[in-house]
């Protein structure tokens, strides 16, 4: 069995008063889900979940440690991806998607998100981290 381990974060923004999750679409496919991506070598769970945020959005964000939950599957035969997940909250908000990992992103209202994620996985996710968001 091989292991992945990749880092990501469910993000956050207050926008006309409501609070707003960013969630992506990868390229070749039409899956809804937060930002994430593998880790590098000598990168910190935190310091990957910088990363990738930024690299596949465009967005910076304030990372809040308290909130550290993990999702494990098994998206090929023979490997297991365990994927690392924080809440952040955006410091910009303006998403400008990464063109060649990307095919869409955009911003949902917390209380709809869930009817938009496409897995179990992240639903599940987004009802643990709402009590760690500013709503």
């Amino acid at each position: 069995m091989f292991h992945e381990k990749s880092c990501g974060a469910i993000v956050w923004r207050k926008y006309h008063g409501n609070t707003e999750i960013l969630i992506v679409k990868n390229l070749g496919s039409e899956n809804w889900s937060f930002p994430k991506g593998h880790v590098e070598q000598g990168e910190s769970e935190i310091d990957t979940a910088l990363r990738e945020v930024f690299e596949e959005t465009a967005i910076e964000i304030i990372i809040d440690p308290t909130f550290r939950s993990t999702v494990v599957y098994y998206p090929r035969k023979n490997i297991e991806k365990t994927v690392v997940y924080f809440t952040a909250r955006a410091k910009n908000t303006n998403i400008i998607p990464q063109k060649d990992e990307i095919s869409e992103a955009k911003w949902v209202e917390i209380g709809r998100v869930c009817s938009v994620l496409s897995y179990e996985n992240d639903k599940a996710l987004m009802a643990k981290a709402k009590k760690h968001i500013a709503i």
